[in-house]
This record gives C-alpha cells, structure tokens and sequence, in this order.
C-alpha cells in the first residue's frame, strides 16, 4: 500500500515528505496508520550522521492504530489503538531478565534499517529500496509497519495523537527516577536538564511521592514549568556560580540520587558530588565520542556512589508504558504539559524546535 512519509536522503536533513510503498505486515509485524509521533533528540542524531543507511524513514515515538497484521499476531486486532516503542529480541539474556533496553541486537533491530533476519526493508520507492525499521516501527509516515513485540495497546479513550512520546523520551525520563534511580517516596533528587527527559523525570518522581526535586536548567520558561510540575526548586546555572554549593545548600548537605540528561562532561562532575552516601548518578544522554568521566575516584569511594548510564529507563514497555498512563488517569503524571503539537507536513519546523528549545516535546500529528 502507499503511504506519505519524511525520508532523510543525506546527512543533515532536510526532512522530504514524499510517497512511499509498505509491503504487507508478515509474521509478528503490526502496520500502523500513524495518529501522532513525537520529535525526539535521537531522531535528530539520526538524520544529521549518526550511523544508519540512506535513504530512511525516521521516527520513534509513534501512535496509532492497528490496520493490518501479521499470520503470527494472535493478541491484537484491527483498530485497536497502540503505542509504539524501542525493538528487541524477546529471546536473548537480558531480554528474559526483563531489559530489554539493553537487548543484545539493541543496535541492530533498532538502527540497521532493515528487518535483521533477510536484510530487507518493508519500505520502498519503485525499484529503490527505502529503509525503515528504525527502532523497530519508522513512524514519520502516515503509516508504519512496526513489531507486536515493540506495540502495547492503549486504552480507546486515551487521546491517542500525544501519546507516542510515552514509547521512548518520557518513558527514559520517567523511567530513569522511578526504575533505574529507584527513587524510594522521600528520597531527594537533582536532574540536571529541564528537557523533554529531565522534565519527565520530575513527572516520575513526583508520581512516586518524592521529596525534595531540584531541576538545573538555564531556560527561564523551562525552570518556570518545572516549578509548575512540582519541582522544589530551580536552578539557573548560568546565573549561579556554583550549582554543587547550592544544591548541597538546598538539600542540607546532598540530595539521595542525581539525574544527568545533558550529556556534558563538566555538568557530570557536578552531579557527582551532589550525592550523598549510597547515592546513585543517573546518566541519559549521548555525550560527545571523546567524553571522560571528571569525577574524584576518592570522593566516590568514601561515599560509595554508584554512576549509571541508562537506556530508555531501564524500562520494559509492555510494563512500564501501561504504568506511566495509569499515573495520568489519575492526574498524578500530567505528560501532556510537555507537548506542543504540529501538523505532519511542517516536521522540519518542528525539528528546529527541538533544536532551538522553543518546544519541549514537538509531536507531529496526521
């Protein structure tokens, strides 16, 4: 069947809305007709060099409905609402312990473009060959051909078109303080970034009834929605010369666990010493190739810090994705504050405001 789809043709963008082909869902796939897809930061990594073949569809953060399955998917039906999220295996270590964020083929089921198994791609244009796949669904297209092992289905009343970041930006952020921190009820914490993933790790934390939440984050509209979502308190670091002394003086001494969602090696140092004994340092972001820990050895050791870096919050969606959505029926997770909508055909626009800040979580809707 023809869809309508974003493809990135080279390094650096832009995003060309033009007509493809999807071939029929076979074994365990899903096709999708795509209601919303969120804009996230790997998207953009993607389209400007990060290892994946051209041309392709990007896209990871889909919802939509269920249009057609595959001979092997007995547990779905046609129109039921889904939200889409990361690939795995289902059969490796780590997959059956319940990880399967760090799923042994991670890399390939959810950035070689091609279904691993043949080598093929469900997408085309005439004779060429248009990747997709990525992260197992390629959701910038009015239609996706996704995996029932990366598809959980929805509750019909939900509002299905802002739901897709739940499948991977909110579901790291939140996931990050709720699953990979363990953020106990009480506990304190510092996030470092008040993006898409460091503002859905307040969300997380406050679903989880923490205590005090500091959010560092030099955007001043940014700090003023974190204090909206229930932050503690906000810090600018541009306006602040020394974040480390105010947070030990906010918190009275140390917060329990830090969250880090910039990436930046000198912001890591930071996040380091704000923990207290038996204090855990969360790390999301891609940092650059060359990035060093600048961390003190000996003050970890006196202090027992454990650092962690985290993929997709630890999460395993068919679990998680359902939990986040059960927090915002009951007004405790309010996600939807966090987006700003754009129609499909305006992805670029909505790309440069990921880029430029002037939107949190851009979603793109059909």
């Amino acid at each position: 069947m023809k869809a309508t789809a974003a493809l990135v043709r080279a390094i650096g963008g832009p995003f060309t809305i033009e007509d493809i082909e999807l071939a029929e869902p076979r074994g365990s796939e899903v096709r999708i007709r795509m209601v919303g897809v969120g804009m996230c930061h790997t998207d953009l990594v993607a389209r400007d060099g990060f290892p994946v073949p051209l041309p392709i569809v990007l896209g990871h953060e889909g919802s939509g409905v269920v249009d057609a399955l595959g001979p092997d998917v007995t547990d779905l039906e046609v129109g039921d609402h889904v939200v889409l999220s990361f690939d795995s295996c289902a059969a490796c270590p780590t997959c059956d312990e319940g990880l399967p964020a760090y799923c042994h083929q991670f890399l390939g089921k959810n950035f070689a473009g091609v279904r691993l198994e043949d080598g093929t791609s469900p997408l085309s244009q005439g004779a060429e060959t248009i990747h997709g796949n990525f992260f197992g669904q390629s959701s910038f297209a009015s239609y996706a051909i996704a995996h029932r092992r990366n598809t959980v289905k929805v509750d019909k009343a939900l509002p299905l078109d802002i739901l897709g970041p739940l499948g991977c930006g909110v579901q790291t952020g939140a996931g990050a303080a709720v699953i990979s921190l363990d953020l106990k009820p009480g506990q304190s914490l510092a996030i470092f970034g008040g993006g898409a993933v460091g503002l859905s790790a307040l969300l997380g934390a406050r679903a989880m009834d923490a205590g005090m939440v500091i959010v560092v984050e030099p955007n001043a509209e940014r700090r003023a929605l974190a204090l909206e979502l229930g932050a503690s308190h906000v810090i600018d670091p541009v306006a602040d010369s020394d974040v480390l002394a105010t947070i030990k003086d906010l918190s009275g001494g140390a917060v329990n666990h830090a969250l880090d969602t910039t990436g930046i090696p000198s912001v890591v140092g930071i996040a380091v010493e704000t923990t207290g004994p038996h204090g855990t340092v969360g790390l999301v972001a891609v940092p650059p190739p060359e990035a060093m820990l600048p961390a003190s050895m000996m003050s970890m050791l006196m202090r027992g810090t454990t650092i962690k870096y985290i993929t997709e919050g630890d999460a395993d969606p068919q679990v998680f994705i359902p939990q986040m959505i059960g927090w915002y029926q009951d007004g405790k997770f309010p996600f939807d504050r966090l987006v700003t909508k754009f129609a499909f055909d305006q992805i670029n626009e909505a790309a440069k405001a990921s880029e430029d800040g002037s939107a949190i979580k851009p979603v793109l809707v059909f």
